[in-house]
């Protein structure tokens, strides 16, 4: 199922609000930056060139900000009290795709040379390590005082999940098994917790109850797990030309993702010849990463994986339509929803 057009016009234009609130803050906070940490992040965020001239390039779509502002929205406040909290999530998404890229061995990022391969290694994990703790900084600076030290902590917290989540993510592709429901968790804590954070903190700015508070998190930790589902897909299946990435690229550096964690355990010859392939000694050529994607799908897990995002959509939405907020609002994190987790390929 797809985005219809109106849906998507209305997505797009909420992003593009979003953005244009939370740009300025974001330029300011990483104009705070050390020259060194500052010039990686301005490239890989697109506000500069290699050399540090500006440019405008492809930054991201910043829904993690967008999330957080309308969760501000959602309980009657202005959005101008979220910014902060916008900002500050962005800025612990964009460290993690920093240390992504160099963990992946992905070389290119939004169809542009990934930041480590530009400066280096050990720059672009310090430049991320930078706006980790930079996004904290302008939390608890930027948050109405009785509110600063949980948002504070909601960004904390996200923070430390999604490491979780990476060392589990890291450690499963040398493990021969993984378990379907300890993948599930993995998914949760990496990609699942700042979404949630996201979905809730711009509520918890505002000062909101903490039983609508809790309710936009759950409705946020049911997108991060359709969202990464359909990752999971795309990057098996996805084109090139859509994702900015290599083909397959999850495949070649043997992810245990959701299908890939499903097929393992559907037991059978293509499982079989998953796990040999995956248990190859030696870089996956081509034609094995191929074959390896062939083998996931014929297990079903494709299948599964679509499945399971379609429930997860549901429940998402779900929690949606019970909120006590604005129908305005309720809309727009309706098609921020449908773009995350019914995306095309």
């Amino acid at each position: 199922m797809t985005v219809g057009v109106t849906d998507a016009a209305l997505a797009a234009a909420v992003l593009a609000r979003a953005r244009e609130l939370i740009d300025p803050a974001m330029r300011a906070a990483v104009a705070r930056l050390d020259e060194r940490n500052r010039r990686v992040a301005e490239y890989h965020l697109g506000y500069a060139d290699a050399s540090g001239l500006p440019v405008t390039a492809d930054g991201g779509k910043a829904v993690r900000g967008a999330l957080a502002l309308l969760s501000a929205q959602s309980v009657g406040a202005s959005s101008d009290v979220a910014i902060p909290a916008a900002v500050a999530v962005e800025l612990v998404h964009h460290y993690s795709l920093l240390h992504d890229d160099i963990i992946d061995e992905d070389a290119t990022r939004r169809h542009r040379p990934a930041a480590w391969t530009v400066f280096g290694a050990p720059a672009t994990i310090l430049a991320g390590d930078a706006m980790a703790a930079l996004a904290t900084t302008v939390a608890l600076e930027g948050t109405p005082a009785p509110q600063a030290a949980a948002v504070g902590g909601s960004i904390a917290a996200a923070t430390m999940r999604m490491l979780a989540g990476q060392a589990a993510d890291v450690a499963f592709e040398k493990a021969d098994t993984v378990d379907l429901e300890a993948c599930r968790q993995m998914v949760a804590d990496k990609t699942g917790a700042l979404l949630e954070c996201a979905a809730s903190i711009g509520a918890l700015a505002a000062g909101a109850p903490g039983e609508l508070t809790a309710a936009l998190a759950r409705f946020g930790a049911h997108i991060g797990m359709a969202f990464q589902l359909m990752d999971d897909i795309i990057g098996i299946w996805g084109s090139a030309d859509h994702t900015g990435k290599p083909v397959a690229s999850d495949l070649a550096s043997r992810k245990k993702s959701l299908p890939v964690a499903a097929a393992l355990a559907a037991g059978g010859p293509h499982a079989d010849r998953l796990a040999e392939i995956y248990g190859y000694d030696g870089v996956l050529d081509r034609a094995a990463v191929e074959a390896a994607a062939r083998a996931v799908e014929a297990t079903g897990a494709r299948s599964w994986a679509q499945a399971e995002a379609d429930r997860e959509t549901a429940a998402a939405l779900a929690v949606l339509g019970s909120l006590p907020i604005d129908d305005g609002v309720r809309d727009e994190f309706r098609v921020l929803t449908a773009m995350l987790c019914r995306r095309d390929r």
